[in-house]
């Protein structure tokens, strides 16, 4: 049989918790006040965040209830399929069966409302009016307006400037949803100012974009930041991809031997990897995690395992993770959504402690890869998920080479159909690798902010 297979869940399947993995994973570092060098508290989270959020961030306990009006919200597009790739093994002549966790499905494109549709949530029942926060590429950006048209909260968003030129679309997504899109750096903050003094032709990046969504949430009691990546409570919510697909093999009678997941701030990949971690972490899995970025910004294959700040400007709290520095401007590669200098500390904890394998990986190479799988199963993926399946063809040609018909399962964070200009310059030969700049990593990474008991 090589026809694609679909293992779809019933609303009566939702997940009713998300999954900590803080609770099974050792020797996490604590998040730091970026004044103090204190460990951060509930009540230093306050100016940007609800209590709630707050306490989820910094919270050890394993199962974490979810509301069942943000269960209900979820029904409108979850359980998310998980599909068989039989078409996909065939162009391959692999042994190996690959499956893939299809995100695109949500109303935004991607599996970023998986965090949107809660903090909204959270927010609103804190009596918050208004959300800022930051995109790269658009997806993030898309499910918060999503999210606050839903629950009736308004949304402002500082778009990375050379996505927000690149990704028209994604900008009008975000307006027709009726949220405020900024290209940035812009002149609406002093950090943003004070970018554009230093370089008025700044192309931005997440970081940038980070600190003038911070600066505008602290400075307004009746706007919170809201954050799509990178964060605790961020990754906690998106653990709902992973524990339907662990529930979504058995119904397909298997069990993973490989997870890949696309990383630039690690939501995608913690939200499909963590259940199978804390599967492996019982003693009941023996599964590899692999993390694929891109070779421009390599956070985990080359950046340095320290305390950072996850913005430009020194705004946030100081977080142990990979990172290639705070001030470091990625190139303007197309997978905006992995422009980003930091990986979550969680990610980041659990590939220090051997548990998931980091991968980097060209432009070309994904672009490549994506069109392999469009080909062969009919969904045009976003240049972000690309990373994902290349590596997950990858390790499908190693088991043709050795034989070996293992499992592999791959998360499919979003659809490409906003992306269309770039598989365009990659069809007519304009899309380049852009180089890793080793150079503007060391001058970042020298600036990194010194912790003593580091």
């Amino acid at each position: 049989m090589t026809g694609q297979i679909k293992f779809q869940l019933t609303e009566r399947d939702l997940p009713t918790t998300w999954y900590n993995i803080a609770a099974d994973l050792p020797g996490l570092d604590p998040l730091l006040h970026p004044g103090t060098g204190a460990p951060i508290t509930v009540d230093d989270l306050a100016p940007i965040m609800p209590e709630e959020l707050a306490r989820q961030e910094l919270s050890t306990e394993r199962e974490v209830e979810i509301p069942e009006q943000v269960r209900q919200l979820y029904a409108q597009w979850r359980p998310s399929p998980l599909f068989r790739a039989r078409r996909l093994e065939q162009a391959l002549d692999t042994p190996a069966r690959i499956y893939y966790k299809y995100e695109g499905v949500s109303p935004a494109g991607s599996h970023k409302p998986n965090t949107a549709i809660p903090q909204v949530f959270y927010n609103k029942e804190a009596g918050i009016t208004r959300l800022v926060t930051e995109t790269g590429a658009g997806q993030w950006g898309s499910a918060l307006s999503f999210a606050g048209a839903l629950l009736g909260l308004d949304v402002t968003v500082y778009m990375v400037k050379v996505s927000f030129h690149q990704k028209p679309y994604r900008r009008l997504l975000m307006e027709t949803y009726g949220a405020r899109c900024v290209p940035s750096p812009s002149t609406e903050t002093a950090a943003g100012r004070a970018i554009l003094a230093d370089d008025p032709d700044c192309t931005g990046s997440l970081g940038i974009a980070t600190s003038e969504a911070v600066e505008l949430a602290a400075n307004d009691p009746l706007t919170n930041y809201a954050g799509g990546s990178v964060l605790n409570h961020v990754l906690l919510h998106q653990s709902v991809i992973g524990k339907e697909a662990l529930r979504q093999l058995e119904l397909a009678d298997d069990q993973a031997d490989v997870v890949i997941g696309c990383a630039g701030g690690g939501s995608n990949l913690g939200g499909l990897s963590f259940p199978f971690i804390g599967e492996k972490l019982a003693g009941r899995s023996d599964v590899r995690v692999i993390a694929a970025e891109p070779a421009a910004c390599p956070t985990l294959t080359q950046g340095k395992f320290a305390y950072d700040f996850g913005d430009t400007a020194g705004l946030t709290p100081l977080l142990r993770m990979h990172t290639l520095g705070h001030g470091f401007v990625p190139p303007a590669f197309h997978a905006g959504g992995l422009r980003y200098h930091g990986m979550a500390p969680l990610v980041s904890g659990a590939v220090e402690q051997g548990y998931i394998e980091p991968v980097a990986i060209s432009q070309t190479d994904c672009f490549a890869a994506g069109l392999t799988f469009a080909k062969s199963e009919g969904i045009v993926p976003a240049p972000e998920s690309t990373h994902a399946i290349s590596a997950a063809i990858t390790e499908a040609l190693r088991c043709k080479e050795e034989g070996r018909g293992e499992t592999i399962v791959f998360g499919l964070s979003g659809h490409g159909h906003f992306d269309l200009s770039a598989y365009q310059a990659y069809l007519t030969g304009d899309l380049r690798d852009e180089p890793y700049d080793s150079v503007g990593v060391a001058a970042a990474l020298n600036d990194l902010p010194v912790v003593p008991d580091a």
